[in-house]
């Protein structure tokens, strides 16, 4: 369990949760330069939240295939005032209360996202591109995700070469648990993200997505990411990632039926329905 200021708590294996997506950036794959200003910063943010996300995941530096690192001070800028915005209220928008995590690979965003109201830190490096994210989050005292990439977003559709792609991802996932708790985030604040499209292929995604389970001896809850990607859009023939949303409703109800704890999804609304009837008959809730 996650436990948060107030009653705001994650219980793992009670149901899914849903963490909405909140891309701040010019260039996302799916939705760049759709929220990358405040007021459709708020408007998107209050529109998951009353949609169903239990997280709202805020994020300035697009991970999309080739995509290029933002500099400090930029990602800094499009982030921050978001976060303080959803806390504080401003303008038409009240107050809101949703859990906040924050897409970072930078310790020093990861701290002043924190400073500013937020309350997870998801790493897509796995906390491998900053050296000071495990102490920093230590320091913290807050929950962590971890998830596999290798390279970077701009390199890493050329590092899809495995022998073995789920136990690669295990090793490395459990190579970084192993780091982050020698360094004193607590076992129970870590989750795990096996990086679907993050240095696969198309194949290697859906063999992670059939093999959630081999994750389970790690110990800590599983995110999964599949929402509008690639994968999908080869097996339908839709290159239009805003067109994939049923493609991902699929995806996401045979992640839970194999494990998932936490879906990451832009679509809300519609995960929220897929999430409720699968694990109405998956958990029996």
């Amino acid at each position: 369990m996650w436990q948060f200021s107030g009653d705001r708590q994650l219980i793992w294996g009670d149901r899914t949760y849903l963490m909405g997506v909140l891309n701040v950036t010019p260039d996302s794959f799916s939705d760049g330069g759709q929220f990358d200003q405040l007021d459709s910063a708020l408007q998107q943010a209050h529109r998951l939240a009353k949609d169903g996300a239990d997280v709202l995941d805020i994020g300035g530096q697009s991970t999309r295939p080739q995509a290029e690192d933002v500099a400090l001070e930029e990602e800094l800028r499009r982030v921050i005032p978001v976060i303080q915005a959803l806390r504080q209220g401003a303008a038409d928008f009240a107050p809101l209360d949703t859990l906040i995590s924050i897409d970072t690979t930078k310790a020093a965003v990861a701290r002043a996202a924190i400073a500013a109201g937020a309350n997870i830190v998801n790493d897509i490096s796995g906390a491998t591109f900053d050296d000071a994210m495990l102490p920093t989050v230590t320091e913290l005292g807050v929950p962590i995700v971890l998830m596999h990439i290798r390279g970077t977003p701009k390199t890493m559709q050329q590092l899809t070469d495995y022998q073995d792609v789920v136990q690669e991802v295990y090793d490395f996932l459990a190579r970084r648990v192993e780091m982050a708790i020698a360094h004193g985030i607590p076992h129970q604040h870590i989750a795990i993200d096996p990086g679907i499209g993050f240095a696969k292929t198309a194949a290697q995604s859906l063999e992670l997505l059939r093999r959630i389970e081999a994750f389970k001896p790690l110990g800590c809850p599983i995110l999964i990411g599949p929402s509008r990607k690639s994968f999908i859009g080869h097996i339908l023939n839709q290159p239009d990632p805003k067109q994939r949303i049923w493609g991902t409703a699929a995806a996401c109800a045979m992640a839970i039926a194999h494990g998932a704890d936490i879906l990451r999804v832009h679509d809300v609304a519609e995960m929220w329905d897929v999430c409720r009837v699968a694990d109405a008959i998956g958990r029996g809730v």
